[in-house]
């Protein structure tokens, strides 16, 4: 596939948005005198005419350029916006108490023409195991919750430089689900439990769960999860929001709590593709703003109607995940078949032997880390201090006792070890190959899967239910990978996983414009209490 520049995708994607939008409806217009940003108990706000739910950030900045919005009054409305709709769902740790000021920074530049580009003025959240030197970074553990650490990290450094309004923290699953042999997603000693806005005693699953959660709920327009193996994607797809991993090496993970530097990436989560390419494209540090002005000259190509005719795309059904998401995956297939797409199905090869090779590798990987990492911070300076601080500190405890993969990592072969060096080397050859392999096989411009399972019941007793190996084969190989909004089962969302070769993220977002396109499967959660048994 011919490659082209992040900063040519976003221009090409902010093109059908800014077209699009026109005068708004009359239930928007009576919207304008409200001054709470906050409408209704479904989840709907609107802000002066925008709704928050389905507003883009090119739309954003066409208002902020116009001066009919101005980044305070949109910082302001999500700050309010969390107060009301986040004791429902508990995703938002903190919020920045300088985010207020950020937003008249970014207002000032507006009204100067100096805009730095299209995340300037545009609230962001960030998972918790991102630095920050203004407020605390915990991995979701006591042990770090305290002074914050001395400096950004390199991600956050380029979404100020970008303009954007940092507006808080999300809740994550404590030190990213790397702790207990059964944990609990969405839980944390620092915050919690987080809920899936959806259906509120539903798991919002994955690690960065506070972040999908928040960003489901409306409560910022972009944010950023972490992910090793699934914890992007997966609570992407279970919350009806799109994430996407890039590949391994895009975004810097100087100053991100660690698993493994062979699989950790930083990554954007938003509500739809144009604001999630965006925001990677300041993660990459790309020039989101170059050849914006040439976006009317940029064909809309991952945006027009037609932008999947011609499309090879191999279906990897995963019948595990149950019944009901088989059916929407046959659903999902006609649906992309009929906007001219070619679908196949395929089973990509080796994932045995990746699932037994992965674990005991990701072991020796974060004891390396997680002791580097430690060493910068104030509390336990490295793993076996860590296990130590757990095992005195009974709030640790709460949800779930266990800290086996600590005290399974602190035993674990060294990195240097030769089984370890052939066990990661293995890794990587059969990850790459069994994505390689099949899309040449088939002339695949993406191989396609169920991003997740309907979301199950949040049970600390049990810890999670979830047996998803689609994110594997892009995890471990360090490609990019895309979940967008596929339907629902019941209640409850289920994402399409989108996963394409090394390096090959503006294509897969741009293929994943084109099926979001198509689908229109978002839809803004209800909170509902409970929903049916098993959907």
């Amino acid at each position: 596939m011919k490659k082209r520049s992040i900063a040519a995708l976003t221009a090409g994607l902010a093109v059908a948005p800014l077209l699009a939008a026109g005068v708004p409806g009359q239930s928007a217009v009576a919207a304008e005198s409200r001054t709470d940003g906050f409408s209704s108990p479904s989840g709907s706000a609107l802000l002066r005419g925008v709704d928050l739910d389905a507003v883009t950030i090119p739309e954003l900045q066409g208002r902020m350029k116009r001066g009919s919005l101005t980044s305070s009054q949109l910082t302001l409305a999500y700050l309010r916006r969390i107060d009301a709709v986040d004791p429902k769902i508990n995703a938002v740790l903190r919020t920045s108490p300088t985010a207020l000021s950020q937003a008249v920074a970014s207002d000032v530049r507006h009204r100067l023409g100096k805009v730095r580009g299209p995340l300037d003025g545009i609230p962001v959240l960030l998972k918790d195991n991102v630095n920050t030197r203004d407020m605390p970074t915990t991995a979701g553990s006591l042990a770090l919750d305290g002074t914050p650490p001395d400096t950004d990290a390199e991600l956050v450094g380029r979404l100020r430089a970008a303009g954007a309004v940092i507006l808080g923290k999300t809740n994550m699953s404590e030190w990213a689900n790397f702790r207990a042999a059964k944990p609990t997603s969405g839980w944390s000693a620092v915050g919690g439990q987080t809920h899936n806005p959806y259906v509120l005693d539903r798991n919002p699953c994955g690690s960065s769960s506070g972040s999908a959660a928040a960003i489901a709920a409306s409560l910022a327009q972009v944010a950023i999860g972490t992910e090793t193996d699934g914890s992007i994607v997966c609570p992407a797809g279970m919350t009806g929001i799109v994430g996407h991993k890039p590949s391994l090496g895009v975004v810097s993970q100087s100053g991100v709590v660690p698993i493994s530097a062979e699989q950790d990436t930083a990554g954007p989560m938003a509500r739809n593709v144009i604001d999630t390419a965006i925001t990677l494209s300041v993660l990459g540090g790309h020039d989101a703003a170059a050849g914006a002005d040439d976006a009317f000259g940029l064909t809309e190509a991952v945006t027009r109607t037609g932008g999947l005719r011609g499309k090879r795309i191999g279906l990897w059904r995963l019948p595990s995940l149950g019944a009901d998401v088989d059916a929407l995956m046959t659903r999902t297939a006609a649906r992309l078949r009929a906007a001219g797409a070619q679908v196949v199905e395929v089973t990509p090869p080796y994932q045995g032997r990746l699932a037994e090779l992965e674990f005991p590798a990701l072991l020796s990987e974060f004891h390396r880390d997680i002791d580097t990492y430690l060493a910068s911070r104030n509390g336990p300076r490295d793993l076996a201090a860590l296990i130590g601080f757990n095992r005195t500190h009974p709030a640790e405890q709460t949800c779930f006792a266990g800290q086996e993969l600590f005290e399974q990592a602190l035993a674990a072969p060294s990195t240097t070890d030769p089984g370890y060096l052939a066990m990661r080397a293995e890794l990587k050859d059969l990850s790459r190959r069994s994505i390689d392999e099949t899309m040449a096989a088939h002339d695949l411009d993406a191989i396609a899967s169920p991003a997740n399972p309907p979301a199950w019941t949040t049970d600390c007793a049990r810890g999670d239910n979830d047996v998803i190996p689609s994110s594997t084969p892009a995890a471990v190989a360090g490609y990019p990978s895309l979940s967008v909004p596929a339907g629902f089962v019941g209640e409850l969302p289920v994402g399409l996983l989108l996963m394409a070769g090394d390096q090959q993220d503006t294509e897969l977002l741009s293929l994943g414009a084109a099926v979001e396109h198509r689908l229109k499967a978002w839809r803004a959660p209800r909170y509902l209490p409970s929903a049916t048994p098993g959907r």
